[in-house]
């Protein structure tokens, strides 16, 4: 079988680090690199302070700020360490989405201590899309990584001993992260390669050359351990085959996000990202809006429910989860909480959760009614759907978070805040586990793709 790119598209990895205080470990990488993939394509691109010169070295940093940096050239030794770190991380930058842009890349990865790991991140998060790997040998890859890795792919690989100079440990370490860029890259064009005159007709419904003859759906739905029961239901309607024929099992790709703040984010990002987008959302676990408005530790930021609004796809909305703050162990649970007397509840020994009051589902239901009256561009393709029977496993009828009031207060704020604006809002007499309740939302998602189809 022939495939495009076997023998004319040879494995391409780039390696991004600071040649000015790293050349020689760098040249080490590069070479066990090429003792792994002999054949491989490597451009060594350096994001130095200052130049530093080798033949190996592809994209000089003088080269580098010529073309990808401001004219005329700055010179980084009249900068403050701060702003020419900034300048170079927009230099990369550029010279990664001009590397991809005009010739297939297969991998990128790149050594540092504190400075070249943020400096690299930024560069591989801006520029690059998701899937393409993306590897990190660091000094800091042990200990909050949020910084560096955000919601993107990049895999981070802790050095254990600094890099810096050469030794056993070391050695062995740069060896292994270039067998793993290697293998993920191998992986990664494997992936990309096209069958040339390859007829499918024949070929098994399920085989994987068959399903990627055809357009799938790309479904998201965010999910938590108090809703898991819901999605999971959700996620097998819409994969069974009880969905209708226009819209048949094998049409569907399901992502399911935990909604732990990373997790909201790498939805709302996927959204936006051409072209491996989401076409439409079950944005199920709304959680994250409580942790934002209380003060959790799981928020996704002030910009959730904000990606899907804006691209027009269709979504079910519901407020799975929204009657819990998210705090860590006990211990850090701020005392405010515990001064008003708030029901606190210790989910295991790292999590501790308390119940939104009033005011806060008052706030959260202000926050869900807002982003999507300012940013609908097709509110005929959304529909809230309100659980009345309790927003999670431990929030419907005798639960220890069963509270009407206040969960009454934020449906009564969605529904009032979304009066007049084109998006639907539907209350369910059923809690958000109920199987009925999972059936339903996942029948309106399939609706609001035929709708939005022009099926509808």
């Amino acid at each position: 079988m022939a495939y495009v790119g076997d023998t004319t598209n040879p494995l391409s990895i780039v390696i991004l680090g600071t040649c000015d205080t790293k050349l020689l470990e760098l040249l080490y990488l590069r070479s066990r690199i090429l003792a792994h993939a002999e054949a491989a394509s490597i451009t060594l691109i350096d994001v130095g302070n200052s130049p530093a010169f080798d033949p190996a070295v592809s994209i000089p940093q003088d080269a580098l700020l010529t073309k990808y940096g401001s004219s005329p050239q700055p010179d980084l030794s009249t900068f403050h360490r701060s702003e020419a770190m900034r300048i170079m991380t927009e230099c990369a930058t550029a010279c990664l989405q001009n590397l991809n842009s005009t010739a297939p890349m297969h991998g990128v990865i790149a050594i540092g201590g504190s400075g070249g790991t943020s400096l690299t991140s930024a560069a591989m998060r801006c520029a690059l899309p998701f899937l393409i790997p993306k590897l990190i040998v660091s000094t800091v890859a042990s200990g909050d990584t949020a910084s560096f890795v955000g919601e993107t792919d990049i895999t981070l690989m802790y050095s254990i001993v600094d890099i810096a100079g050469s030794n056993s440990i070391l050695d062995s370490v740069m060896d292994n992260a270039a067998g793993a860029i290697v293998g993920m890259a191998q992986a990664f064009r494997k992936r990309q390669l096209v069958p040339k005159q390859l007829n499918t007709a024949n070929l098994p419904p399920g085989s994987l050359l068959k399903q990627t003859e055809k357009k799938r759906r790309r479904i998201g739905i965010t999910m938590f351990g108090v809703t898991t029961p819901c999605v999971n239901t959700i996620r097998h309607h819409l994969t069974s085959s009880s969905a209708p024929i226009s819209n048949k099992s094998d049409d569907f790709e399901i992502f399911i996000f935990h909604a732990t703040g990373h997790g909201g984010r790498a939805m709302e990002g996927l959204i936006s990202a051409t072209p491996s987008g989401l076409d439409a959302v079950i944005d199920l676990t709304t959680s994250e809006i409580a942790d934002e408005i209380a003060g959790g530790v799981m928020s996704a930021g002030p910009s959730r429910l904000e990606a899907a609004a804006k691209a027009g796809i269709p979504q079910v909305i519901s407020l799975g989860a929204c009657d819990i703050v998210n705090f860590g162990s006990r211990r850090t649970l701020p005392r405010k909480f515990v001064d008003e007397q708030r029901n606190i509840y210790e989910h295991n020994s790292s999590v501790t959760l308390v119940r939104t009051n009033k005011e806060e589902c008052k706030q959260i239901g202000e926050f869900v009614a807002g982003k999507l009256r300012e940013h609908c561009t097709r509110p005929e393709l959304v529909e809230v759907v309100i659980p009345e029977g309790g927003m999670s496993a431990i929030g419907k009828k005798g639960g220890v978070y069963e509270d009407r009031e206040a969960d009454e207060v934020l449906f009564a704020t969605v529904q009032e805040g979304l009066r007049g604006s084109g998006v639907r809002v539907v209350r369910d007499e059923r809690h958000v586990n109920d199987e009925g309740f999972a059936r339903a939302v996942a029948e309106r998602l399939l609706r609001l793709i035929e709708k939005g189809e022009g099926n509808g």
